[in-house]
């Protein structure tokens, strides 16, 4: 009988599947290494259990020690598999901009999951990697993975994920593609096939607000191009020991933007259901089609599961919220579409200011138009508000029709995007949109600059 011991003898031996439709501008042929085929859905199951096994091995990690580890989601995986099979607790610490979905899932397989702010200083004491560390010392028999650092992650995919597209490419490959993050990957792969052919070049797929481009390029390790990113799994604002600058032929750096969509079209174009950091890779190559011939074979690992981002890049309202969705916007209607549904926040002439200011903070908007029984006759701005209140303390209980200013212009739903934009100016700050009905809505600055792609 053929079966497995347990669910970690599942690990590696996933396929490479050649892309058609995704890359038809690449002259080449461009293979995906899917290691969503893994059990725990992603490539990093196969460093989570070399490295608790290399840490069972020499002492560090003992029988009913607790595993603790800051990730970005997969590697927690791995290690929450690992941890079931071998009998350890696990803690994972993880940043707030992962998706729900990953979250979830690490508690699902028993992992105890903290969350820490993305936004803050790698050696902020609330940063995920201070965190960790923290709860790695006050825990007792503990034993902190550190990713970044473990030589077993980059040794693990040395001794598999290397050797597995050396022998599936029967030693054709000439070009690796993959994202960097902890750099084991890229390193492990690099040091293997470079081995066996010093030609074949291996570059990494980084992102804006990460380090790794500029520094492989100039050596300078540049704080100001640090600043929070959507895209996840990859680029760091940190140099992890397991990133080998000297086995990276080079970086390209792909968008926020670019990266959900090319998730997005992995799915549809190729039947591939794949998470973020495989849209940045498939992406990435795209970019870099100028370095391929066509008697060239190009490897590009997609990292983990497209399960993962079901709640984000997969979902068009999260995609529309940051203005990923390419959907042409013409008419006034098409930049409230979102929320047209919501009331129109009004205040009345005879209303006292203190009401107007109350709304302002309660819906969090900057205007508001002011009508009485005829109709819209003037608008309130926060702008003007402050103002007047620094001239007059007591405005606050001054009725709102002493403070407002004049009523903004009025268009219907059909107006064009380019006439709206005319008329928001300094003098008037916002735009009524005629919907039927008697309904209207207000455009405001926000909304123009939300619609621009």
């Amino acid at each position: 009988m053929k079966y497995a011991k347990n669910i970690l003898e599942t690990i590696g031996n996933t396929p490479l599947v050649k892309l058609n439709k995704i890359t038809k501008e690449v002259d080449a042929l461009v293979l995906a290494k899917v290691e969503t085929f893994n059990p725990g859905n992603s490539v990093k199951d196969r460093m989570a259990v070399k490295m608790i096994e290399d840490a069972e091995a020499d002492g560090r990690l003992k029988p009913g020690g607790t595993i603790i580890e800051g990730t970005s989601g997969n590697t927690g995986m791995g290690l929450a598999l690992a941890a079931i099979v071998k009998g350890y607790k696990l803690i994972c610490v993880i940043s707030d901009k992962q998706s729900k979905e990953k979250m979830d899932i690490l508690r699902a397989v028993g992992a105890k999951v903290v969350v820490c702010p993305t936004d803050v200083e790698p050696t902020d004491p609330r940063s995920y990697y201070s965190v960790s560390k923290r709860l790695s010392e006050e825990t007792p028999n503990a034993w902190y993975v550190n990713q970044y650092d473990n030589p077993s992650n980059t040794l693990a995919h040395y001794e598999q994920t290397g050797p597995e597209i050396w022998e599936q490419t029967e030693g054709k490959i000439t070009h690796f593609v993959v994202g960097v993050g902890t750099g084991g990957t890229i390193s492990g792969v690099a040091k293997y096939l470079k081995e066996q052919n010093p030609n074949v070049k291996v570059w990494g797929i980084d992102t804006y607000g990460s380090v790794f481009k500029k520094y492989h390029e100039t050596g300078v390790f540049d704080e100001n191009e640090i600043y929070s990113y959507i895209t996840e799994g990859i680029g760091e604002d940190i140099l992890p020991k397991n990133v080998d600058f000297s086995l990276i032929d080079g970086f390209t750096k792909v968008t926020d933007k670019d990266a959900a969509v090319f998730t997005r079209r992995l799915a549809l174009e190729e039947g591939i259901f794949v998470g973020n950091s495989a849209g940045a890779a498939i992406k990435g190559v795209l970019q870099l089609k100028e370095n391929f011939k066509p008697e060239d074979v190009v490897v590009v690992l997609f990292h983990d599961s497209g399960s993962r981002y079901v709640g984000k890049m997969f979902n068009d309202d999260w995609m529309r919220e940051r203005g990923f969705l390419d959907e042409e916007l013409t008419k006034a209607e098409d930049l409230i579409k979102d929320h047209a549904d919501k009331p129109l926040v009004v205040v009345r002439t005879e209303e006292l200011v203190s009401h107007a200011i109350e709304r302002l903070r309660k819906y969090k908007i900057s205007q508001i138009p002011v009508i009485d029984t005829n109709g819209f006759v003037g608008s309130v701005d926060e702008t003007d508000l402050f103002r007047s209140y620094v001239e007059d303390k007591d405005i606050a209980e001054k009725p709102i029709r002493e403070v407002m200013g004049k009523p903004y212009p009025v268009v219907t739903a059909n107006t064009s995007i380019e006439e709206v934009s005319k008329l928001i100016n300094k003098d008037n700050q916002a735009v009524l949109v005629d919907l039927g009905n008697g309904r209207h809505h207000i455009i405001t600055k926000h909304d123009i600059i939300s619609s621009i792609k």
